[in-house]
């Protein structure tokens, strides 16, 4: 059973985050304050420490240091920058308050599997940071994340062998590019890499291409044709988008794959080839062959080993670094002096979903770079909206559902009562509630929100949603 440790100085929302984790079968222990828990616990003991960003005595950064187990920080969405300061201190990850139970378990799910997936990996000689830099800075790559890490081992490994290679990533990871690295590192260094998209050649070429053709094969072939397999003889051959391929070239591509030769159309002699093939897709390739739009025998010919390229959403700090390094690289392209983000612009770098990854960065940066005029560029360069950052996005960089919308009317009579048995199932939102109605006739609004970790304006909009009416100040002499 997995064991989790909760630093959090406000009770309500450290009861309601136990009984949740309790109830998903993690054994909890708690403390209200850094010092608290580094006295009680032992706090390399835990799989994860979850802590509240802003707590007396010492901030919850603190614990990074002091444990070897992963820290998920929270904290308000009136301090996302805090959170990007956390991230940069070593915090695994960061969520943002007032949160619902979905958003809380995913993310720790999500956390946890990911610590043990690298615990089994760390079982095995580990390769050394300067082992994994030389594969990154030799072939472009940024980024020092888990996954990342993980990556540049399967790459030094597999590198060397002339196994082929199946990179699966979502579109915009920079699958070419390791594509170009398992090259770059292998014995087959010296000789082509060449780079085919089967996605962007028509059905009717995607064979001539690949294969070449003898003159007079068909109407048009003038004279002989060498085809792309053929011109990677002794290099690497990079298939992007193969599950793009039609069903009938996949039969010329495995008899390739099985015999290392291939013929080309309109000959009756076949060739000899020594290609190393790395293919890429987007796709579910295991889907698709059983679903018969895949050749089930090509799939397992070409899953010999599959490396994982992860969304740019889920690679943490590594997407300021990333962004940073192309804002220098843009800037000295367009000869333009060195430009940093506003405070807002890396808010919104940090948060945002970046559904189209790291390409769709790229493309934000340039266009900043070429509209900006002044040193610093703000979130409304980059085009990213701010109000779906703060709430959606982070979110969505999770793929989780929205949260529950209670509308006005519904709310009061959905209300529990003040002094509930304390046995009973309280969400968050329902602790939410119940702490602004027993706290609002002696706090401030301003007081209400440091509490509850929130800005004045959030707890204004949860107000009205929840159909909290807020409680008329009756007048105080000298106020």
């Amino acid at each position: 059973m997995p064991k989790i440790l909760i630093v959090e100085d406000e009770d309500v929302i450290r009861l309601a985050l136990r009984r949740l984790l309790e109830r998903n079968d993690y054994q909890v222990d708690e403390a209200d304050s850094v010092q608290k828990a580094l006295s009680s616990y032992n706090v390399n003991d835990y799989d994860l420490i979850i802590s509240d960003l802003r707590l007396p005595g010492a901030a919850g950064t603190d614990l990074i240091n002091k444990s070897d187990a992963p820290v998920l920080i929270m904290t308000s969405y009136a301090s996302l920058k805090s959170a990007v300061d956390s991230m940069k201190k070593g915090a695994i990850d960061y969520i943002a308050k007032p949160f619902d139970h979905d958003e809380m378990l995913e993310t720790v799910e999500r956390i946890i599997h990911s610590n043990t997936r690298e615990q089994q990996a760390n079982s095995t000689p580990e390769p050394s940071s300067n082992q994994r830099k030389q594969i990154a800075d030799a072939n472009g790559m940024i980024g020092s994340c888990k996954a990342m890490q993980q990556l540049y081992d399967h790459i030094r490994r597999a590198a060397p062998t002339d196994a082929t290679i199946l990179v699966h990533g979502e579109t915009g990871t920079g699958k070419e590019l390791v594509a170009r690295a398992i090259h770059n590192q292998s014995t087959r260094s010296g000789k082509p890499i060449i780079c085919v998209n089967c996605a962007a050649i028509p059905e009717t070429l995607i064979e001539s291409e690949l294969f070449g053709y003898e003159k007079g094969a068909f109407t048009g072939a003038n004279t002989n044709r060498t085809g792309l397999i053929e011109a990677a003889d002794g290099g690497t051959l990079f298939l992007d988008e193969i599950g793009e391929l039609p069903l009938e070239a996949q039969a010329r591509l495995l008899r390739f794959i099985q015999e290392d030769e291939i013929r080309r159309i309109g000959s009756v002699e076949s060739i000899k080839v020594n290609v190393r093939l790395i293919c890429a897709t987007h796709r579910d390739l295991k889907d698709m062959a059983h679903s018969g739009r895949f050749r089930e025998d090509l799939y397992y010919r070409i899953n010999v080993m599959k490396l994982e390229l992860p969304p740019l959403r889920e690679r943490g700090k590594d997407i300021l670094e990333l962004a940073e390094t192309l804002l220098k690289n843009r800037c000295e392209k367009m000869k333009k002096p060195l430009m940093h983000f506003s405070p807002k612009a890396i808010q919104a770098i940090t948060t945002y979903i970046w559904p189209g990854n790291i390409r769709e960065l790229e493309n934000a940066i340039e266009r900043a770079v070429i509209l900006c005029d002044r040193k610093e560029i703000d979130n409304e360069l980059l085009d990213i909206d701010l109000e779906l950052v703060d709430i959606s996005q982070i979110r969505g960089r999770r793929n989780d559902p929205p949260p529950r919308q209670i509308s006005s009317n519904s709310a009061p009579e959905r209300r529990k009562p003040l002094h509930a048995d304390p046995s009973e199932d309280l969400s968050l939102e329902d602790y939410f509630q119940r702490f602004v109605l027993e706290h609002q006739d002696s706090m401030s609004e301003t007081e209400l929100a440091q509490k509850l970790g929130v800005s004045r304006k959030c707890l204004w909009e949860r107000r009205q949603r929840l159909g909290i009416p807020r409680k008329k100040v009756s007048s105080r002499s000298g106020s």
